[in-house]
């Protein structure tokens, strides 16, 4: 299945009393990067949200929002009662205590480091933390793939609109190619036959034949054609591929291909009809590798 490079997944889960929240955010770049954004004390989460997200997605700016909220009792945090009593003790000993002129804000107490300790330990909140938002990773991310994929598919349909208007393009092409060889010819004929009546000359058989071969030769785009037909032919199996590996790069690889072989066919065939077609096909190649830009 092609899919996208954008997408959103979320996902919650509350576990005794607290709320966990993860978010995932992806947009286009030719590589994958990460950004995942967490709490200072659960960084050490990092690592592992950033392999889990390796495992399942190939390319794009990808941004993880994890967040927590605990209402429970046990999110209170702890007042050191000998670190508080030692800063009361050393503001008694200032010369304004002595006079009476000490005012003492509990409030601002609670402030000074080491007054506060947190509810619990780092490694058990890390621990509770790795338990809750691995999984809702796991979630978001299947999330964000099922839209990555709705948006591939209609992706896929532009695709293929395109990939039939070249295949048109180019039947008529192989179509016309034959008989460039063969009007040329005629003209040639008509041209010698005039001048050579005006000037009451001769020329020989084997020269106008040589002059067509030469002709021929230089305006040959039967392997052109061929090429960009099988080029065409393994757009059509990548973007119809159900394994769900990423194609993107490919194509970007393979459009360039593609636009070499008419680049090719233009320069080499002075019709008109061929030229037109071929002008309409490197549009829709042109289109095509704009929209591979947004596969992953």
């Amino acid at each position: 299945m092609v899919r996208s490079m954008t997408g959103y997944g979320d996902a919650s889960a509350q576990v005794d009393g607290v709320h966990y929240f993860v978010e995932v955010r992806a947009l286009n770049n030719k590589y994958f990067k990460a950004t995942i954004r967490l709490a200072d004390a659960i960084q050490g989460l990092e690592a592992e949200m950033e392999s889990r997200l390796r495992e399942r997605i190939s390319r794009g700016t990808v941004t993880v929002t994890a967040r927590v909220q605990d209402a429970s009792e046990a999110a209170a945090y702890e007042i050191n009662v000998k670190a508080l009593h030692r800063y009361i003790e050393q503001l008694s000993h200032l010369p304004q205590a002595s006079a009476g002129s000490v005012a003492i804000d509990i409030a601002s107490l609670l402030t000074l480091p080491g007054v506060l300790q947190p509810p619990a330990n780092e490694e058990d909140v890390l621990d509770r933390s790795r338990k809750a938002f691995l999984p809702l990773l796991d979630r978001a991310v299947s999330a964000l793939l099922a839209m990555r994929e709705r948006e591939g598919k209609v992706l896929v349909a532009d695709l293929r609109s395109h990939q039939a208007l070249i295949a048109e393009r180019l039947a008529l092409i192989a179509e016309r190619a034959p008989g460039v060889i063969a009007d040329y010819e005629t003209r040639l004929r008509t041209r010698i036959d005039t001048l050579l009546r005006e000037a009451g000359a001769k020329v020989e058989a084997g020269d106008l034949i040589r002059e067509i071969a030469v002709y021929a030769e230089r305006t040959d785009i039967a392997e052109e054609i061929k090429r960009l037909s099988a080029h065409l032919d393994q757009f059509g199996d990548l973007i119809g591929a159900v394994d769900g590996k990423p194609v993107g790069r490919t194509l970007d690889f393979l459009t360039q291909e593609m636009l070499r072989e008419a680049n090719t066919i233009a320069s080499k065939s002075p019709d008109a009809t061929i030229s037109r077609a071929t002008v309409e096909m490197k549009g829709a190649i042109d289109r095509i590798k704009e929209q591979a830009a947004n596969l992953e």
